[in-house]
């Protein structure tokens, strides 16, 4: 049994425990549970749902190998090894995070991603010890497209927060492909494939929550570009 299963196990008998006890006492000594305030209920009920609603679409399609985890307030305020030790990633490349970019010069008939080899926004995953390479996605979307678009009508750049919290419902250092609002086609940078283990971290749909997941079982469900982008 793992650690979380053992933990589990001991906080259930803690409670039994404790509930035991208080049938001892009479109805008047027997300590209430206190109250939680609405602020601390909503926080909980909302950090729940996007936990479960994340797991429901995982789980719903055939991906098995994920875990959540949950960080400090001043998660990015740490160094990059503060934050593998956080997670227990196996190394500092493993950390990874979802950028939305959007293509400035797209035709004026190019509006959504209903078209995933042209469309007007990509969600791309790379390392946060890598550095982001705007011409190699522009020459991957031009191969891919078999020239026909001409290399002036591409031209990646970051969404504005705002433009990738409304597309994707998710704020920034939050945004995964996961249950996006929108369904944006998905760049994943060849050097993820690579790592070993094949277990990477990325945002899980919150900014304190992240999600860990096996690379094969993401690249699977997700049906990701694979391209060298850093």
């Amino acid at each position: 049994m793992d650690l979380a299963g053992l933990e589990t196990r001991q906080l259930c008998l803690l409670q039994r425990i404790a509930r035991f006890e208080s049938s001892l006492l009479p109805d008047g000594a027997r300590p209430q549970p206190p109250t939680p305030s609405p602020a601390a209920s909503t926080l909980s009920a909302a950090t729940n749902t996007i936990e479960s609603h994340l797991t429901n679409i995982l789980l719903s399609n055939g991906v098995t190998d994920f875990r959540f985890g949950r960080v400090p307030e001043d998660y990015y305020d740490r160094t990059i090894e503060e934050r593998r030790d956080i997670l227990g990633a196996p190394s500092i490349h493993h950390l990874c995070k979802s950028i939305v970019l959007v293509n400035t010069q797209a035709p004026a008939n190019i509006t959504d991603c209903s078209d995933r080899s042209n469309s007007k926004y990509y969600v791309v995953v790379i390392q946060y010890t890598a550095r982001f390479n705007a011409e190699s996605v522009k020459n991957f979307l031009y191969s891919l497209n078999n020239g026909k678009i001409p290399k002036k009508k591409i031209n990646m750049r970051l969404a504005p927060e705002e433009e990738s919290a409304k597309l994707t419902g998710y704020e920034h250092n939050a945004v995964t492909p996961l249950g996006m609002k929108t369904d944006i086609p998905v760049i994943l940078d060849e050097a993820i494939t690579k790592l070993n283990p094949d277990f990477f971290w990325l945002g899980g749909g919150e900014v304190d929550l992240k999600l860990g997941i096996r690379t094969s079982q993401f690249i699977q469900f997700i049906k990701p570009f694979i391209v060298s982008c850093t």
